[in-house]
């Protein structure tokens, strides 16, 4: 199997909410392309990229899968992703990988959060949008195009538009035909849309086409097309009915035609080094190179050991070649380089930039490594996505013993997974705790548990992640002194302790004149502030948003050494801790849910009775409302179940952490009431 250009390669992966019809869309897209003899479909269990066994019984994606077919000689790589909120994170993973997001919606449900979010999320690749479901009656396409445009963007226009009945759809591009009876709009406004917002970003023809009047024929828009698509100056629209098959052949045309090749996409945010060091480097996809790839998934199975799905950038990659993952000095050895089609795998010589492969059973493999056959390329990494924080989480415990470490180990894999969960040990539960973006998530998680690893841990509720601050300014000094034959320990710090804005997390600073300290014992100093604000002083809980100014202190020449100045430290922020004011804060979470408008009433009403606060809402398609509401997540616990069996499972709900507020003082002394 030979390895295609850079030119003859699409790169495409189909992201939005679930029910959109992203897995339905890439069996039709397969199909129509020639790619497999028969179409499979969800309730069957017997799509190409819906495999898993966990896939069957949830009649949702769970993992990201890649399968692949050809339109006149061009390649579409296809990475069909879960459209479930709570596994946004492992969706915006595959979009690292490809050049063009597909960010696809179904026409009656319209542009609800999760869509908002991915298509926010899927900033680092051009973008499209696929309307789904055409056929669905009573669709108003002008409302719709209106609230895609409102929700992203001006540049949002339809390549094609469908015919009233949803059978089919006109060409708005490529050769439209202007007589063509269709919904929401007329074929020519389209088309004069599409060509005024694409000649904006070149002078030239604009002016051709401005002054002259000329027509400007596809060919010549190609690179201010592609310009536009980069710049996100346009968002193409696509209408099609994936179980009908309309419009799914012209969709096809559009990825081959217009979707960017890997030398036309966004270029990948690889930078070297870290932090303030780090630089953007340039990568580009050439062949004669030396290789660079990431790994953007990988999947565990028990049996078959670990597969790690990566995207080439530049180099070209041969079957028995050595690569360096990440900084190591120890190169592998790739000795089996495999194309994947869902669950199929076929191994293949050699692989180019921006080709999508497969290594399996090499453990040292993680999500996010770079892989790379030079050490010119040591300290590459890819700016990650933005990631919502997993707010939700439950206690683990080992249910037989001697299955610590198993336990440990599988949840360690899960995380390699989905970079949307974490696993945590919490000092001040003394717990293993499981995080991730929702009830549903974790039940998601518990349930792969049992399946892959055959274990049913122990579940209890997590202690709440309060944090403490302080309200206002207070000093402190304290001495340590302590003489017990030989040499002794002498450290004093004398410090103060001042607010800061929430969010703003902690700063040390140095005030120290004339060596009272000396520099070499500042760490220590340092270290011993943190040990004290890691403890708490009202409820034990770490304390934040708080800057520590270290004024003044003293020195023994013989007996002051770093135990005597972290003490010294330690006591000192302590002390005025206790006097700076300190409140407690809790955090806060935004509840988006979708409903039906007249569930607006019992939804509001359950978030009031949690403490929440309503922040707005929006009516995305006719009849149905989205709330928004901040939540403290200590009041959250069975929300999720409980909304469910209010509206009888016909909600989408979503939780994202959001800040840290102060909490109020008849909750603080009922639950803490120790803390005055």
């Amino acid at each position: 199997m030979s390895t295609p250009s850079v030119h003859a390669l699409r790169n495409l992966a189909l992201v939005g909410p679930a029910g959109s019809g992203k897995t339905t869309l890439t069996e039709a897209l397969l199909f129509a392309a020639g790619a497999i003899a028969s179409r499979g479909s969800v309730e069957r269990g017997d799509t190409v990229s819906d495999f898993d066994p966990q896939e069957h019984a949830l009649g949702h994606s769970v993992f990201p899968a890649l399968a692949a077919c050809e339109r006149e000689g061009i390649r579409l790589q296809l990475i069909d992703t879960p459209g479930l909120p709570a596994l946004a994170a492992r969706a915006l993973c595959a979009v690292e990988a490809v050049e063009t997001a597909v960010l696809c919606i179904p026409a009656a449900g319209g542009v609800d959060a999760q869509a908002r979010r991915l298509f926010a999320g899927a900033a680092g690749a051009c973008r499209m949008v696929v309307v789904n479901k055409v056929d669905a009656p009573g669709v108003d396409y002008a409302a719709l195009l209106a609230s895609l445009r409102d929700a992203f963007g001006a540049g949002c226009l339809p390549l094609n538009l469908p015919s009233a009945d949803g059978s089919g759809v006109a060409d708005c591009y490529f050769s439209p035909d202007y007589d063509a009876a269709t919904a929401g709009t007329s074929v020519r406004a389209a088309h004069d849309a599409l060509v005024d917002q694409v000649v904006e970003l070149d002078e030239a023809l604009m002016a051709r086409y401005l002054e002259q009047g000329e027509s400007l024929e596809p060919a010549q828009l190609h690179a201010p097309f592609e310009a536009a698509l980069r710049a996100g100056h346009l968002v193409p629209v696509c209408f099609v009915s994936a179980r009908s098959g309309a419009g799914v052949d012209a969709l096809l045309d559009v990825f081959a035609r217009l979707a960017p090749d890997p030398g036309e996409g966004k270029a990948p945010a690889f930078v070297q080094g870290e932090g303030a060091d780090a630089r953007q480097v340039q990568v580009l996809p050439e062949a004669a190179a030396h290789v660079l790839a990431h790994v953007f998934q990988v999947h565990n199975d028990p049996y078959r050991g670990k597969l790690a799905l990566f995207r080439i950038h530049q180099g070209t990659l041969q079957s028995g070649a050595q690569l360096y993952i990440g900084d190591a000095k120890k190169p592998l050895r790739v000795s089996h380089l495999l194309r994947v089609q869902g669950k199929q795998q076929v191994e293949v010589a050699a692989g180019g930039p921006g080709e999508i492969l497969a290594l399996a059973r090499i453990d040292e493999l993680h999500r996010d490594a770079v892989l790379h056959d030079s050490h010119d390329e040591d300290g590459f990494h890819l700016v990650p996505p933005p990631f919502a924080q997993p707010v939700a989480g439950v206690a683990l415990s080992a249910a037989k013993l001697g299955d610590e470490q198993k336990l440990a180990d599988a949840l360690a894999m899960l995380c390699e997974e989905d970079a949307g969960i974490r696993v945590e040990r919490d000092a001040q539960g003394k717990q293993l705790v499981l995080r991730a973006q929702g009830e549903a998530h974790l039940k998601l998680l518990l349930s792969q548990l049992a399946a892959r690893w055959s274990l049913k841990p122990l579940t209890a509720p997590p202690t709440v992640a309060y944090r403490e601050t302080v309200s206002a300014s207070a000093q402190a000094r304290y001495r340590h002194k302590k003489q017990s034959g030989g040499a002794g320990q002498f450290g004093e710090v004398e410090l103060k302790v001042e607010p800061l804005e929430r969010g703003e997390g902690f700063q040390f600073v140095d005030q120290v004149k004339g060596g009272t300290i000396p520099g070499t014992f500042m760490p220590a100093v340092e270290k011993g502030v943190r040990q004290a604000l890691a403890d708490g002083v009202l409820a034990g809980f770490p304390v934040e948003d708080v800057r520590v100014c270290v004024l003044d202190g003293k020195h023994h020449a013989v007996d002051s050494n770093e135990v005597s100045f972290v003490t010294a430290a330690r006591h000192a922020t302590a002390d005025a801790l206790r006097e700076a004011a300190p409140l407690l804060l809790e955090p806060i979470g935004e509840v988006t849910v979708r409903m039906m408008d007249a569930d607006f009433g019992p939804v509001s009403a359950e978030l009031t009775q949690r403490r929440g606060r309503l922040q707005g809402s929006e009516a995305p398609a006719p009849g149905v409302t989205e709330l928004r509401a901040w939540v403290p997540l200590a009041e959250m616990d069975g929300f999720e179940a409980r909304l469910r069996g209010l509206l009888a499972g016909e909600c989408d709900f979503c939780l994202a952490f959001s800040h840290y507020e102060r909490v109020p003082d008849d909750v603080r002394r009922r639950v803490f009431p120790a803390a005055g």
